[in-house]
């Protein structure tokens, strides 16, 4: 096996996560090989090639390039691509817009059999139509293997069936919406991704992007199974998440950064998502 990894971690946001099957995941399941996220310069290049392993990569902000078997694509924000390993590749970083990656190494079952259908359907690279889900899965799988879940291999081959399955109904939900609905909605979701501190609206939304207030809202949910009011909302305690855990600032502080007007509101926002105080939260991930 040849390969360079450039990814040396500076950034405390990133990890990576490697595991040993044991013999029932080894024979039986869907198993990881490594798991992780990398934040914006430690996600900076690799190159692989007969390596034993099937990878899919989910860019979660940013853009780079990801060349596989002599053919490069350009990759960006809300873009994933899925890769048999045994083959020579190499994907790296734009360094103008650095990408953050969210990625799960994995073998096992019937890895092969899917990776040749998804193949027959779709390109090594795409963008899934309910992008957050496969964050949310990776993520997942992720949190499980980092905590030694006693029924980690259990729950990571059905994790990594979600994944599949996502990967291999791209086609199908895509066709399900109007090609230029679905663009003009994945602009307002990376529009609150990107602005969720700032004073957003439903009307500021639909003043935005030339579409009424009514159909964004419907649309919105139909293709994000969530309201436009609760991914702002999820945006914010996200972060608010990130400052609690690696920064020093005051619950009041941070309630103002991530777009909170009033410091008692963020903390019943976050109460409400994570069933702990602000204060426990902290101290639950610092200690």
């Amino acid at each position: 096996m040849e390969q360079r990894d450039t990814m040396s971690f500076k950034n405390k946001l990133s990890k990576r996560i490697i595991s040993t099957p044991g013999p029932a995941a080894k024979n039986t399941f869907f198993y990881i090989q490594e798991t992780g996220c990398a934040k914006t310069d430690d996600a900076a290049t690799t190159q692989r090639q007969n390596l034993d392993s099937f990878l899919i990569v989910a860019v979660v902000s940013g853009k780079g390039e990801l060349t596989y078997d002599n053919d490069t694509y350009p990759v960006s924000k809300g873009e994933c691509f899925f890769i048999d390993c045994r083959v020579s590749h190499f994907y790296k970083s734009s360094s103008k817009d650095p990408w953050e990656l969210l990625w799960v190494h994995f073998n096992g079952s019937t890895s092969k059999q899917y990776y040749e259908y998804f193949l027959s359907q779709s390109k090594n690279v795409f963008r899934p139509p309910f992008f957050d889900r496969v964050v949310s899965a990776i993520t997942e799988i992720i949190n499980v293997n980092e905590y030694n879940n006693p029924n980690a291999e259990v729950l990571t081959s059905k994790l990594i069936v979600d994944l599949l399955t996502l990967s291999l109904t791209v086609n199908s939900a895509e066709q399900q919406y109007d090609s230029a609905l679905k663009q003009k909605l994945a602009a307002v979701h990376n529009y609150i991704e990107d602005h969720f501190s700032e004073d957003l609206s439903l009307e500021k939304l639909s003043s935005e992007f030339y579409i009424s207030k009514f159909y964004l809202t419907r649309e919105y949910k139909k293709i994000y199974g969530k309201t436009i009011f609760q991914h702002i909302i999820t945006s914010r305690i996200n972060y608010g998440k990130k400052l609690l855990r690696f920064s020093d600032k005051s619950v009041e502080e941070i309630a103002h950064l991530c777009g909170f007007n009033d410091q008692s509101y963020f903390a019943r926002q976050f109460k409400k998502a994570e069933n702990l105080t602000c204060f426990s939260y902290r101290k639950m991930w610092r200690d």
